[in-house]
């Protein structure tokens, strides 16, 4: 069993950290907010310090899930960074998603022991242990870091070099853009028409419109709840991330851009925390 240090404890990081534990690894980890790592620590049994360079001492692993490109560098540079307290073997595996770009500068800094490692799932996934783990990397990093990883995957794949890992994360992101709204223009379709959604769904989720989204949003879409699940806040940050990256390498996202003006819409009614099928939202604002 080895030795991880887990740096973020938000709704991903606390579930996968303690599928670490469960495990049987000897897991230490370091939250901003000090008093979620204490409850951590109480809930699961293992350690939390009050730095990073502190939780990263004696690690063989250091798995960072933190919220963008500058708390991933709070959290591994400077005198209480992470990095500082890595020792010469160690490994940083990194599943915030982030700008291939910091992901590459990280790993220059630290000699390339270093992976890319964005996730998708959601909060089920990571509490199921069922996530979809996208890496970059190394071939021997990837490889030393894979069995760890597995504890809380259901999937985990290299993809290739150091970078490929969040570029692959973009694809997801992009994908899901797309898929949210059409299905929230198909729902909502269906209510003006004046048709049962639930029926609806039933008949057509059997065939090419099947999704996960449609299987896992539905009903909450029908019911307009959506205080729950990935906020829009961070959809957004991670569209931007796409379109920025888009525009760097040349490649066209014009539904994704489209789609990310109107989950602006939807943060400007106050819907920045909703979950991302709060598009339906904007479209029943819309009349």
């Amino acid at each position: 069993m080895a030795k991880v240090a887990f740096l973020g404890l938000g709704v991903m990081g606390y579930p996968m950290a303690g599928h670490l534990v469960a495990a049987g690894h000897e897991v230490v980890v370091y939250n901003r907010t000090q008093s979620k790592a204490s409850s951590w620590a109480e809930e699961h049994g293992g350690r939390h310090e009050a730095t990073p360079r502190a939780a990263a001492e004696g690690a063989e692993f250091v798995m960072t899930c933190v919220g963008n490109d500058d708390d991933l560098r709070s959290v591994c540079l400077g005198d209480d960074g992470a990095f500082a307290g890595m020792g010469p073997d160690a490994l940083l595996v990194d599943h915030t998603t982030v700008s291939a770009r910091v992901t590459r500068e990280l790993s220059e800094e630290i000699g390339g022991r270093f992976v890319d490692a964005p996730i998708s799932g959601g909060q089920a996934g990571a509490e199921n242990g069922k996530l979809s783990i996208m890496c970059g990397g190394p071939e021997d990093a990837f490889a030393r870091a894979e069995p760890v990883m597995d504890v809380y995957a259901k999937i985990c794949r290299r993809i290739g070099d150091t970078g490929a890992g969040q570029m692959t994360k973009m694809c997801n992101q992009i994908a899901i853009a797309g898929l949210v709204q059409g299905l929230s223009e198909a729902l909502n379709f269906a209510e003006t028409a004046g048709l049962d959604g639930r029926a609806v769904v039933e008949v057509i989720s059997q065939g090419a419109a099947g999704s996960w989204q449609m299987e896992n949003r539905y009903e909450t879409m029908l019911d307009d709840e959506f205080d729950h699940g990935f906020a829009v806040d961070w959809m957004r940050k991670d569209l931007g991330i796409c379109l920025d990256t888009a525009d760097e390498i040349g490649a066209s996202l014009p539904v994704t851009a489209l789609v990310d003006q109107f989950y602006k819409d939807v943060q400007k009614i106050g819907g920045g925390r909703w979950d991302t099928s709060a598009l339906i939202k904007r479209l029943r604002a819309l009349g």
